[in-house]
């Protein structure tokens, strides 16, 4: 009888260790199944134990880690960020409306994690305030048509590659890159853009009118050459002066010059 005793409590003393052993298994195996996670394509896992920074995991597939490890998920993917219109006085005083489009992505996973508090927010902030400070730097137009200044409107590559280059020493510090940032609205204000419009329109009117003088002044001196070239006429200084106005009016004149025959002498 005392065998039998001791067998079947050496076989409950079994059965109570294998159980512990499951049961201690099973909490190993859950307590590691807890350090696998995937990381995505142009994504990075960033990783912290106990408040420290102990590394970014950026290659793609099924990882494992140590569970204690806290993990954040930041894209690498490049994006596009639009800025709102926003109103600025450019170099001269005139205010003008102004807006851009700025494309980055994240190239630092660490810095822009733990460098500002909210990267995408830090993005759209300082890009403003360098757009802001960029037109205020500039003419909205040069001063005249021969000005080699820059301006916004007449050197817009000229002008994205300054943005740019402003737009990234303030987002670098973050882990941030700027891969182009161009200029997507460029307007005067509306309490000035009549009279610019105004301004506008006499330039070119002028530029156009001083075309068209340059122009008639040569086609005269050459008629003037060919017709003594040819001895077709022979005309005095008063008769020539004559000719060089009717020639001036029919070549400078708005609209089509009706002209008059003279079929009585010339004298």
């Amino acid at each position: 009888m005392l065998p039998l005793l001791q067998l079947s409590f050496s076989f409950m003393l079994f059965t109570q260790t294998l159980t512990i052993v499951a049961i201690i298994g099973s909490l190993i195996v859950l307590v590691c199944w807890g350090g696998f996670f995937m990381v995505q394509p142009n994504q990075a896992k960033v990783m912290t134990l106990f408040g420290s920074y102990v590394g970014t995991e950026k290659r793609n597939g099924l990882r494992w880690t140590i569970p204690f490890y806290m993990r954040k998920t930041v894209s690498l993917r490049i994006r596009n960020f639009e800025s709102a219109k926003i109103k600025v006085n450019d170099n001269l005083g005139n205010p003008i409306e102004i807006a851009t489009i700025v494309v980055w992505s994240v190239t630092d996973s660490a810095e822009a994690m733990f460098e500002v508090d909210d990267y995408v927010s830090y993005v759209t902030i300082q890009s403003e305030s360098a757009l802001r400070n960029m037109a205020s730097s500039y003419a909205y137009d040069p001063q005249d048509d021969e000005s080699q200044d820059i301006a916004l409107r007449s050197h817009p590559q000229h002008i994205s590659e300054i943005l740019k280059k402003e737009i990234q020493e303030r987002l670098g510090k973050a882990g941030l890159t700027v891969h182009e940032a161009r200029i997507s609205h460029l307007a005067y204000a509306q309490e000035i853009a009549s009279a610019m419009l105004q301004r506008q329109q006499a330039t070119a009117i002028i530029a156009a009118r001083s075309k068209i003088v340059e122009g008639a002044v040569g086609m005269v001196e050459m008629a003037l050459d060919r017709l003594k070239e040819k001895n077709v006429v022979d005309l005095d200084e008063e008769r020539k002066a004559m000719m060089v106005s009717n020639l001036l009016v029919v070549l400078c004149g708005d609209r089509n010059v009706q002209p008059i025959v003279n079929s009585g002498s010339l004298y």
